[in-house]
């Protein structure tokens, strides 16, 4: 078999790729150029794979499925703001395939008929009396318990019962249990939110990711809520627009989720 040319294609570039030629390797899940001297592919040239263990990254931080909301002073300013398209594609290829191409927290595998992708998760520890918020950990999880980590998104999206359920089969909790685990995750969360925190990516520059210098800590809150406001702008019909900065605790109105 000749050797593949592979090619490092972000998701939103896929189309334009392959109008330029390069072809899709669905065993490898990867594009790739089907010979030699194609210059119009040249800008996806591939870099090397970045190291299945990062610089200083913990594997045993937060393993399974809980909620873990992100500080609202920080939404919209994560890893993949932070760096090129190119490089997140290096690294969301190698966070899936140290995960044998399944969820780390339900073990499902891709299923793109059932809507059900596996992205990449970032696991964050907060050093208070710095104001730090310093990437441990990236995991690969399925859309579903994504959805479920970002519970306070799902509410902002309609999709919390979905999330509830997910939470409920996959953990093992009764409903109550579940309630109060996402109560205690909203109150660390409006704990943290108080906060402005400075981002530490140290974990990706010392495996070669070129980081885009994140948002200074005073400006990320603006940013968060101008990003949020437009992701409700587009989900909600214009008679009900409002402009929301907390997502509500628990279940939407009327929402009764079963496991």
């Amino acid at each position: 078999m000749v050797e593949r040319i592979w090619l490092d294609v972000p998701y939103a570039q896929k189309d334009e790729a392959k109008r330029a030629g390069a072809r899709w390797d669905p065993g490898a899940k990867r594009w790739y150029a089907p010979c030699e001297g194609m210059t119009g592919l040249a800008r996806w040239t591939a870099a090397p794979d970045v190291p299945d263990l990062l610089p200083g990254e913990d594997r045993t931080l937060g393993s399974g499925l809980f909620v873990d909301l992100v500080p609202s002073s920080c939404w919209f300013t994560n890893v993949r703001s932070c760096v090129a398209p190119q490089d997140w594609e290096r690294l969301r290829r190698m966070i899936t395939r140290r995960a044998g191409m399944r969820c780390e927290a339900c073990g499902a595998s891709e299923d793109r008929q059932a809507g059900r992708w596996l992205e990449a998760h970032e696991r964050w520890v907060y050093d208070a009396p710095r104001r730090v918020q310093a990437l441990k950990r990236l995991i690969c999880l399925c859309t579903d318990c994504h959805t479920v980590t970002h519970f306070g998104y799902a509410q902002v999206r309609g999709l919390a019962a979905q999330a509830f359920a997910h939470l409920v089969m996959v953990t093992g909790m009764g409903p109550g249990q579940a309630r109060q685990h996402i109560d205690e995750a909203f109150a660390l969360w409006q704990h943290r939110s108080a906060v402005t925190w400075s981002l530490d990516l140290s974990i990706l520059t010392g495996a070669g990711i070129t980081v885009t210098p994140p948002p200074h800590a005073r400006n990320r809150p603006g940013i968060a809520a101008a990003a949020l406001t437009s992701t409700e702008t587009a989900r909600t019909p214009p008679a009900a627009r409002r402009a929301t900065s907390v997502p509500r605790q628990g279940l939407p109105p009327g929402a009764s989720p079963s496991p």
